[in-house]
């Protein structure tokens, strides 16, 4: 289970390092692709599977299932952690979500989300100002 937001940079190579307390449980190789609100998702590979496989049943005669299947699927990457638990990040995804030096790695349970640190500070202080709402309309989906 990944939990917890961690502060990281990025280095002059382009990399970056998985916190150390996800690295056992996340694997040698990942997938890290778009996400939602201009963040990047990394999946253990077992996980980007099952979505992957979800994602390949959506109905291609559907506009906007054909839409998010290649944003995510064809924005995917698979990579390998070097020795020090680093991953370089290609260049179209680091644009994508805005990364800068400066990077906040969320764990999200079951996927980590990578954001440049002034987006997840602002999406975060968002957030928390809306939590009591939020939390109502999940308390509707039995949540």
């Amino acid at each position: 289970m990944f939990i917890g937001e961690h502060l990281h940079t990025i280095d002059s190579k382009k990399r970056i390092a998985i916190p150390s307390k996800f690295r056992k449980e996340i694997g040698r190789s990942i997938v890290i692709t778009r996400g939602m609100d201009e963040c990047l998702v990394v999946y253990p590979l077992e996980e980007w599977r099952i979505l992957a496989d979800k994602l390949s049943k959506l109905p291609i005669s559907q506009r906007e299932a054909r839409r998010f299947a290649r944003i995510v699927l064809g924005g995917a990457m698979k990579v390998k952690l070097d020795k020090l638990g680093r991953i370089l990040i290609p260049d179209y995804l680091k644009e994508y979500a805005g990364l800068n030096k400066n990077v906040v790695i969320t764990g999200l349970y079951n996927r980590l989300e990578i954001w440049d640190k002034r987006k997840w500070d602002t999406y975060r202080k968002k957030a928390e100002r809306e939590v009591s709402s939020i939390a109502e309309k999940l308390g509707e989906l039995g949540i």
